[in-house]
């Protein structure tokens, strides 16, 4: 990993940009944000200069040096292999299997079916209301958790965390799908494995400090 500063380009409320300031901050490892806004004059992720560094219009993205990397699952990889302590996977194979499958239920089942752009074709294509995508970003954060609590409350792998007594990739994923359901008032007392991990999670400093109204660019 290079030696000067990372940089982190995201938007505060992005999901996917709030996983991989988990991961940075249980990693201890310092960066800088660079504000792309979803939302300004169309939308900064559509602009020359950030299409340059992504071509898919998408955040986050990492620079490390002179290296861009772009998924928050592969940010996160990427920061595993480099920084391998602390861990974020666990030692033995099958358990990383595990947590990579919990993670990647949040981050590729779940948040993608509500991302801004999904939401936003919804409503300027297919003309959909407000109250439809409130329907919609409900019911695949139902579905979705309803699966993920199973996993979780039926396995003896699962601890005070995702994945034993550590906080890991699978948390890092977790505790941002759970503000998105907040934010659509999905009462959470339905999951209540998922309602007590995210609470042991925002326990930790670095989860609060990678809160979305803690960040930079929040309004």
């Amino acid at each position: 990993m290079a030696a000067e500063l990372l940089a982190l380009y995201g938007y505060w409320r992005s999901s996917a940009v709030y996983r991989v300031r988990i991961a940075l901050n249980l990693k201890g490892l310092r960066y800088e944000t660079r504000p792309v806004h979803l939302l300004r004059d169309g939308g900064e992720q559509h602009g020359d200069a950030y299409r340059a560094l992504n071509p898919q219009q998408l955040i986050p993205c990492l620079r490390d040096g002179e290296r861009v990397i772009t998924q928050s699952m592969a940010i996160m990889e990427y920061l595993e292999e480099t920084v391998p302590e602390p861990p974020l996977l666990p030692a033995d194979a099958r358990s990383r299997a595990r947590v990579r499958a919990l993670a990647l239920a949040l981050a590729c089942d779940i948040h993608p079916l509500g991302n801004l752009r999904v939401l936003q074709y919804l409503e300027g294509k297919l003309g959909a209301d407000e109250g439809q995508k409130l329907a919609w970003s409900r019911h695949w954060i139902e579905t979705g958790f309803d699966a993920l609590e199973a996993m979780l409350a039926h396995s003896s792998a699962t601890g005070r965390y995702c994945h034993g007594d550590t906080p890991g990739l699978a948390d890092a994923c977790l505790v941002p799908q759970v503000y998105n359901a907040l934010r659509w008032q999905l009462p959470m007392e339905r999951w209540p494995t998922i309602e007590r991990i995210h609470a042991a999670c925002n326990e930790l400093e670095a989860f609060q400090r990678a809160m979305p109204e803690r960040q930079p660019d929040a309004p």
